[in-house]
């Protein structure tokens, strides 16, 4: 539910060279979307049950379920991902999105972030939700200029974890 997006060295990387596709299932894209999460996740926060449950089984919990991975490659190597989660009734919650550490800040978390966006709205998507926290403020300044507004307390959805504290949408 957190998206990392955090002030790294700089690099000589260009986000142009970097590919998105969907995730493979039965590949290593699995291994490689855990891997990615668990560094942010921990970095800033700890693990919670609920990111166990996605990041053990990314196939069952978000798939299954009508969602949608997409990773960020570098040759064959993935560097980044996101995930919509179906929420019901044309919503997706943006979700599980990560830059490996040494490419933050070198425009790839907003490649993802326009492929997810482009990707909801051919799915019929009429909007988009994510839970952040303020430590993440490079993220929210993302999401801010990709026009998701925060939402006030009485529209906050109930969440599993405990790390957000912002809430923002996304009409589509």
């Amino acid at each position: 539910m957190n998206i990392a997006m955090a002030n790294a060295p700089e690099s000589t990387t260009s986000a142009t060279a970097v590919s998105i596709r969907s995730f493979q299932r039965g590949t290593a894209d699995a291994a490689a979307f855990r891997s990615l999460n668990e560094e942010w996740i921990n970095a800033f926060f700890t693990m919670e049950a609920r990111d166990f449950e996605i990041l053990g089984d990314p196939e069952t919990s978000i798939l299954k379920h009508g969602g949608h991975i997409y990773l960020a490659c570098l040759g064959s190597q993935a560097v980044g991902c996101v995930a919509l989660e179906s929420m019901g009734e044309d919503v997706y919650e943006l979700s599980k999105m990560a830059v490996t550490p040494h490419l933050r800040g070198q425009g790839v978390g907003r490649r993802l972030l326009e492929h997810a966006i482009e990707r909801a709205k051919a799915l019929g998507a009429k909007s988009l939700f994510l839970g952040s926290n303020t430590r993440l403020g490079n993220a929210i300044h993302l999401y801010e200029s990709f026009g998701f507004q925060h939402l006030p307390p009485e529209r906050r959805p109930h969440t599993p974890y405990s790390r957000p504290n912002v809430f923002m949408e996304k009409t589509l």
